[in-house]
């Protein structure tokens, strides 16, 4: 089902639209403006899957165990000093 709605765009936005419809890649300029719709919304849904997952890692990070700030510079530079070794530097 379409919905009619007016919308105002720049005239380097309308410009831009009408290449892409006179080129081909669209057939009509609602057709321009629903792909960019289209990739808002999938890149909010993105975003918010990421965000979903950055919470539970930080939530399930937080009851895990904890380690010194030395003991955690300690790992770092036994890491740092395995990877020099492995590449021979």
């Amino acid at each position: 089902m379409s919905v009619k709605a007016s919308v105002s765009i720049t005239e380097q936005q309308d410009d831009f639209a009408r290449r892409a419809v006179a080129n081909g890649h669209y057939s009509s300029l609602s057709a321009v403006v629903q792909r960019g719709l289209e990739l808002v919304r999938s890149e909010a849904e993105r975003e918010e899957v990421e965000l979903d997952a950055l919470r539970a890692f930080l939530e399930n990070r937080a009851k895990g165990p904890f380690i010194s700030a030395e003991e955690g510079r300690r790992r770092t530079e036994a890491m740092i000093e395995k990877k020099r070794s492995a590449f021979g530097v």
